[in-house]
C-alpha cells in the first residue's frame, strides 16, 4: 500500500512545475531516449533492463520512467514479461520530441 501511494505521488509530481518544460536537464533527455528506444512496439523486459539498468543512484532512468507511468509491463504466458510505452509516455515523447515533418 505504501509503495502504491508513493508511486502516484511521484507521477503527480512529475507533471508539476510546468511539466518540466525545460528539457536541458540530461536526466530528462535520457528518459526521452529510453521511451523513444522502446518505440511503438513492446520489447522483452530482459532486453530493456539489460540496455537501461544502471547502478548509479543519481541516474535511475529506468526507475523514474516507471514511476512516472511512462511504461507498461505485460506478462505473456510461456514467453515472459514485455515492456511497452504507455499512453502517458507517448504523450511525453510527442510533446518533447515531435516527429520531423515529412517531405
Amino acid at each position: 500500500m505504501y509503495y502504491w501511494y508513493n508511486f502516484h505521488r511521484l507521477v503527480e509530481r512529475a507533471y508539476t512545475a510546468d511539466e518540466k518544460e525545460s528539457m536541458s536537464d540530461p536526466f530528462e533527455a535520457l528518459i526521452l531516449d529510453l521511451v523513444e528506444w522502446i518505440g511503438p512496439d513492446s520489447c522483452p523486459y530482459s532486453e530493456v533492463i539489460e540496455a537501461w539498468r544502471t547502478s548509479c543512484p543519481r541516474l535511475p532512468i529506468w526507475e523514474e520512467a516507471n514511476c512516472r507511468g511512462f511504461l507498461n509491463h505485460e506478462h505473456r504466458a510461456g514467453v515472459g514479461v514485455f515492456v511497452s510505452v504507455s499512453p502517458v509516455g507517448r504523450a511525453f515523447l510527442i510533446k518533447h520530441r515531435p516527429a520531423p515533418p515529412s517531405s
